[in-house]
């Protein structure tokens, strides 16, 4: 799901920097890049992956 998450914001990022959208100084490209870099980076350390700490063992 993460993962997902993290194309999607290099997807916006992208249309942002290829249509030359001007914004305001939080939502440029590179900061939108960065915010998926950082969700991608959550993805690959394992988190969201449905597995739980604590497993039941009989």
């Amino acid at each position: 799901m993460l993962s997902i998450v993290s194309a999607v914001l290099f997807f916006i990022a992208f249309l942002i920097n290829a249509a030359d959208i001007s914004t305001n100084d939080t939502f440029t490209s590179t900061n939108i890049m960065l915010l998926g870099l950082t969700v991608l980076a959550l993805h690959l350390a394992g988190v969201g992956s449905g597995w739980s700490a604590r497993s039941r063992r009989r």
